[in-house]
């Protein structure tokens, strides 16, 4: 299936050439813009996601390979993905979960727990099988957040989470070493998740942004994605963390 590539990206570049990506949560937003910028780089691409549907869509913008549809949060399901797919893979990109929010006191001790622990335990899980799965110089590509560096009460553990990230984000690519680990560091991104995040309040976010912002305008997926398949294209680069959030954190 023939699709156009990107605004601005030259289709001639095909620095991923012949590689696979697997994307963890690739059905819209940030997972599916990077999986059609790798296509356009002559990756091949998988994807996976809960919604059988927006997967089917996906597959179709993404000129996806294949696709899968279980929930990552499951770990047997996760695991069973890993084991059926076609052979070695280069890249693993995990947009899949994110930090819950929530006052700390409003939490009982179960919510506290899975608020501090899920984000965490889906990228360690999807690590044990990038060792097994993922070509020596591939990526095991995390994501992260810069909105919750500045504390405030409304934002519960998320902190304590992001905090967490570039250091647990290190250390895996310690122990997945030759395999690389890093991690993007996204501020508010315009997907259809912040819309329905925000739902009537969207279009005010955004004039916010583009007032404030150093850009000049809102971060859009698109600019993740080429963040994400620079990283890959990259060898040299592993157990880092990437900001691209347009200046969101200086601002406020």
């Amino acid at each position: 299936m023939a699709v156009e590539p990107p605004a601005g990206v030259d289709s001639r570049d095909q620095a991923l050439h012949g590689q696979t990506l697997v994307v963890i949560g690739g059905s819209a937003g940030i997972g599916l813009a990077t999986a059609r910028l790798a296509r356009h780089q002559g990756a091949r691409v998988i994807l996976t996601g809960r919604d059988p549907e927006r997967l089917r869509t996906a597959a179709q913008e993404a000129d996806a390979l294949s696709t899968a549809a279980f929930d990552a949060y499951d770990p047997v399901q996760l695991e069973q993905f890993f084991q059926q797919l076609p052979g070695p893979i280069d890249h693993v990109l995990v947009t899949a979960g994110g930090p819950s929010y929530g006052r700390l006191l409003d939490m009982d001790a179960e919510q506290a727990r899975r608020a501090l622990s899920d984000h965490m335990v889906i990228v360690l899980e999807a690590a044990r099988h990038c060792a097994d799965a993922v070509r020596p110089g591939g990526t095991l590509l995390l994501m992260g957040g810069t909105g919750a560096r500045r504390i405030r009460a409304a934002l519960g553990v998320a902190p304590a989470v992001t905090a967490a990230m570039p250091a647990f984000t290190a250390s895996l690519a310690l122990e997945l070493a030759p395999v690389r680990v890093n991690l993007l560091a996204a501020g508010f991104v315009d997907t259809p998740l912040s819309a329905r995040l925000l739902g009537a309040g969207l279009d005010a976010r955004r004039e916010e942004l583009r007032a404030t912002l150093p850009i000049g305008r809102v971060v859009v997926p698109e600019d993740v994605a080429a963040l994400a398949v620079h990283i890959m294209a990259n060898t040299a680069l592993t157990g880092a963390t990437y900001d691209v959030d347009g200046g969101q954190q200086f601002v406020g």
